[in-house]
């Protein structure tokens, strides 16, 4: 099982790495950008669509609010950038917003950003899979057709990427993320070109359609609440943001700078992208519906079931380069691969965060760890399974999976922000330099603004998308909180039980004496072995023990055991019900009643096998007796091995894959020796 197990995973993931090469896995800028901002780079693809979709519920005429609203989407990512400027400059090691919140506002506060950011990286992966399978799906109808089982498989996919290191996994995704950033800035300006300079006219493939509005007329409140819905719905450009605060230390060195200038860089390309894209949608005069069937309409007619409603970035490219032209082909495959890559953003900011929540112990240890390729293995794996359940409880439909998103990264926003207030109120009280504190009172300024505004903006979502689906996201927010309380409880109640006391007691003190027990079926080898091994221990007593189930077997036990000679006095216990177990665990528990400080240990011996299926033909009474043994205070249980032959060449098959290499593995010919190693050689 072993070699059928380790063999694919090194193909999958490559050979295992060293601790001390993670420093060789740290980031530079040009790699960090696609690995940490592909979420809000690659969000402008559906953000904009997202916008118009919902302002078509109240007809075209409410399109003309969309540049407004991209207006508010745009100082909202600049208040959040500059925010998160200050973040990684405070906390450099990788906590974000749940260090900020944990140290400045307190643990709760701390837990419930924690729980709200897991959330968000699960729905990151969900919502771009989906809608990368959506616009892929646009030109293969096989997609379609089996949308949920592609999109799982893209997980499954993004999934080995990642488990390969973050810095492998990073420059594949480099250069689609590039690409299509490069696309979508060369559609913006030739569409400019074209428009203002050439005063050419675009129109989208949806131009000649009308829309039906469901609630038209509105005026008043019903206006306002439409548009901050619009607004909601067109801050999903802001997800991911706050992956690079948690993913500093990924960075090459200086991290906080490399960290801080990474975020301005994104910052400006995704509001330059977005408002870009619904410029050019406005210009083409792209329609939307959310109902395309029934609210879309051709000459006053509804367009029908067999429309497929393409997304706004793709009717904008359509217009300006196109159908059909290589610009227009490049920049669809770009933005569909640079979706799927979307969800990387998560992959790096879960895991990460998974591990600290794990070191602070609020997960299971086992995510604090990185695995053979210094990935955080555990954490990745758990993010796919978690994603690939909701791609197919949703049936991968982005349009439903995006009402969940969006808030629980304006929780950790705003707690944050608020969380940084409070920080630089607290260095203000010692800091006695006239230039730091002017900095710092600076800095506190724009936290406040920060945190004003990303709270703002929550209420709103919550007010707006609750009815929606974003209920379900806030019920996941409150499973984790409960679920990682409960695992701290459990950690910090081990950690009591366990802890040595100044003065020694019971559970400490040596014991009076140690009865040794031998358990026996039949005289063999391994029984033998067992008594000899017990033997050497020099116990107090020691007596070998068997159960009566079967009279003819017990009396053949005993006559071979005097035939022997064997010196070890036999006990033999009645089990009038022919169990194994239960006798063995009360004979013991006699012992221990009879003498409380006494410790008593229990051999026993056992096959070691060299197949998988075997284990199902032995051992099975000696697992359940270890698993009543082990809650047994007082108990010592000692597993004494004998080797079968199948194990023997199982050990032989581990021997050569141990010395089998890989072809290209072992270098051919001598290795020059690097001149500075040969002068440090010759002093």
């Amino acid at each position: 099982m072993s070699k059928l197990t380790d063999v694919p995973k090194r193909i999958l993931i490559g050979r295992a790495l060293r601790s001390d090469k993670l420093g060789e896995t740290l980031l530079p800028k040009r790699i960090a950008l696609p690995v940490f901002a592909s979420d809000p780079l690659s969000s402008v693809a559906y953000a904009p669509g997202e916008v118009l979709l919902v302002l078509s519920v109240a007809g075209v005429s409410a399109y003309s609010f969309s540049p407004w609203i991209a207006v508010a989407v745009v100082v909202l990512m600049f208040t959040v950038v500059a925010s998160y400027r200050q973040n990684v400059h405070a906390y450099p090691s990788g906590g974000g917003d749940y260090e900020v919140a944990n140290t400045n506002l307190g643990p709760k506060a701390g837990l419930t950003v924690a729980s709200a950011l897991l959330v968000d990286y699960v729905l990151t992966v969900a919502v771009s899979i989906s809608s990368g399978v959506e616009n892929l799906g646009s030109a293969i109808p096989f997609v379609v057709e089996h949308k949920t089982l592609c999109a799982i498989a893209i997980i499954v996919l993004l999934t080995l990427m990642n488990l390969r290191g973050v810095k492998e996994s990073g420059k594949l995704f480099a250069i689609p993320t590039y690409v299509f950033v490069a696309g979508v800035f060369i559609m913006i300006a030739w569409g400019v070109i074209r428009g203002v300079v050439m005063g050419d006219t675009m129109k989208a493939p949806t131009a000649d359609y009308s829309i039906h509005a469901e609630q038209g007329g509105l005026a008043g409140f019903a206006l306002i609440f439409l548009m901050l819905r619009a607004f909601s719905s067109g801050c999903a450009a802001l997800t991911g943001v706050e992956a690079i605060s948690n993913g500093v230390p990924a960075f090459r060195k200086p991290k906080s700078k490399n960290a801080a200038t990474t975020l301005a860089l994104m910052g400006g390309l995704a509001v330059t992208m977005f408002c870009g894209i619904i410029g050019l949608a406005m210009a083409t005069d792209v329609r939307m519906a959310e109902n395309p069937a029934t609210d879309l309409l051709l000459n006053g007619k509804p367009i029908g079931s067999g429309y497929t409603q393409n997304p706004v970035i793709s009717q904008v490219a359509e217009a300006v380069f196109g159908k059909g032209s290589l610009l227009f082909v490049i920049l669809a495959a770009a933005t569909a691969l640079v979706l799927f890559l979307a969800a990387n953003t998560a992959y790096n900011g879960f895991p990460l965060l998974g591990s600290i929540l794990a070191q602070d112990r609020y997960l299971p240890r086992q995510l604090h760890t990185r695995g053979d390729r210094l990935a955080f293995s555990n954490g990745i794996v758990l993010l796919a399974g978690a994603a690939a359940i909701l791609v197919y409880l949703y049936g991968a439909d982005s349009t439903r999976l995006i009402q969940l998103y969006i808030v629980g990264v304006f929780v950790s926003f705003t707690l944050s922000q608020i969380g940084m207030v409070r920080h630089w109120n607290r260095h203000l009280v010692t800091e006695k330099d006239p230039a730091k504190r002017r900095r710092m009172h600076r800095s506190r300024a724009i936290n406040a603004f920060g945190g004003f505004f990303t709270g703002l903006v929550l209420v709103v979502v919550l007010l707006t998308k609750f009815t929606h689906g974003a209920w379900v996201a806030l019920l996941g927010m409150v499973i984790f909180f409960v679920t990682m309380s409960a695992i701290r409880r459990h950690y910090d109640r081990v950690a009591d039980e366990i802890a040595a006391e100044d003065t020694p007691d019971d559970d400490v003190v040596r014991p009076s004496r140690v009865h040794s027990l031998v358990l026996v079926s039949k005289v063999h080898k391994p029984t033998l072995r067992a008594l000899n091994y017990a033997k050497l221990m020099r116990s107090d007593s020691l007596e070998a023990v068997s159960v009566d189930v079967d009279q003819a077997d017990t009396r053949a036990l005993r006559e071979e055991w005097e035939r022997r000679g064997i010196e070890v006095p036999l006990k033999v216990l009645a089990s009038p019900y022919r169990e194994i177990t239960r006798p063995i665990i009360d004979y013991v528990k006699s012992l221990r009643r009879q003498s409380p400080r006494d410790a008593v240990s229990v051999y026993i011996p056992e096959y070691v096998v060299g197949h998988w299926y075997e284990h199902l033909l032995h051992n099975q009474s000696a697992l359940r007796l270890k698993g009543r043994l082990l809650f047994t205070p007082g108990v010592m249980v000692t597993s004494v091995p004998w080797q079968l032959d199948s194990s023997e060449a199982a050990k032989l098959r581990a021997r050569k894959r141990a010395e089998w290499n890989a072809p290209g593995a072992v270098r051919r010919g001598p290795v020059a020796q690097p001149k500075k190693e040969k002068a440090a050689t010759k002093k």
